[in-house]
């Protein structure tokens, strides 16, 4: 079991890049095994796990997570494999549906078919990593390179994991990838739901188990009614995602901020072991963009479990 921790870069940093190397350095001498990065529309998570993998040699470097739209899957490939290359085997890919809203505003377009444009792109993705050629012929995708190539040496293998909820994804990423790696589901969710439906997808493919690896918002803070005022607050925007809604509604929770694990360090450790016995088999610790504590507080408790 490996727990990660979200770095995202600070706010008033003269230099986000340098910023978010010296926040991976500091968190690997606290003992952080693993950092994950999420995109943005000011910086790109896969180039940033890449250069701080290269930084911060045998630290595990991921994304947490890149959308799927509207990248085509061959330069994903050529993103992922440059990472990894830098990282030295250290990064992991993790890819996202995306969300239709933000789609909608940032693009002027949505993509239709979500899980089947979904498997179209692992499908392209399977074939470059582990066959180092590929010829796809989809309904959403082609990729066809005969007479370029399309791997890079030391660019593989490539664990591959997507933030999967719903039924359909999560079928298709136990098929096609090595794990999911949901936000805000909670234990009931992860022991009834996802882990059951991505294990037998994966059975039934033929693959190894997958992960689990539940990414959890997390704020660790001695006063523990203002951690919760800062999680309901930053959160709530998940509530109008009708798959997070869904999720939030299989917990018996009134609100996304419910699903935070909030208080002193102990009490968030704690909480954080019932993901573990609902089927996790590895944590991200993802804290709040505006909580204004010290984030070492919460790379300790990464440390620690």
């Amino acid at each position: 079991m490996t727990t990660g921790v979200v770095l995202n870069p600070s706010p008033n940093a003269a230099n986000a890049v340098d910023d978010v190397v010296a926040q991976a350095r500091r968190a690997a001498e606290i003992g952080v095994r693993q950092v994950w990065f999420s995109q943005q529309f000011s910086h790109d998570a896969i180039s940033l796990a890449g250069l701080v993998g290269a930084a911060v040699p045998g630290l595990g470097v991921g994304t947490f997570v890149v959308p799927i739209n509207p990248r085509h899957p061959l330069i994903v490939s050529t993103l992922a494999q440059t990472a990894q290359a830098a990282a030295h085997g250290n990064f992991s890919l993790g890819l996202g549906l995306g969300a239709k809203a933000i789609e909608t505003e940032a693009f002027g377009t949505t993509w239709s078919n979500p899980a089947g444009r979904l498997r179209e792109h692992l499908q392209v993705l399977r074939s470059i990593f582990d066959t180092g050629a590929v010829d796809f012929h989809g309904t959403e995708i082609t990729c066809v390179a005969p007479d370029w190539p399309v791997a890079l040496a030391g660019g593989t293998p490539i664990p591959l994991y997507v933030a999967a909820m719903g039924p359909k994804a999560l079928r298709v990423t136990g098929e096609l990838a090595d794990g999911t790696l949901p936000y805000l589901a909670g234990p009931r969710t992860l022991d009834e739901f996802i882990v059951p439906t991505i294990s037998g997808a994966a059975a039934a493919a033929g693959r190894p188990a997958p992960r689990v690896i539940a990414a959890v918002p997390v704020v660790v803070s001695d006063d523990e009614d203002e951690a919760r005022r800062v999680a309901n607050e930053e959160l709530a925007f998940y509530e109008s995602i009708p798959s997070y809604a869904t999720v939030i509604a299989r917990e018996k929770a009134d609100k996304a901020g419910d699903l935070a694990a909030v208080g002193p360090a102990t009490k968030v450790a704690a909480q954080l072991r019932r993901y573990l016995d609902a089927g996790a088999t590895d944590l991200v610790l993802a804290p709040m963009r505006s909580d204004a504590g010290d984030p070492e507080r919460l790379w300790e408790v990464a440390a620690a479990l």
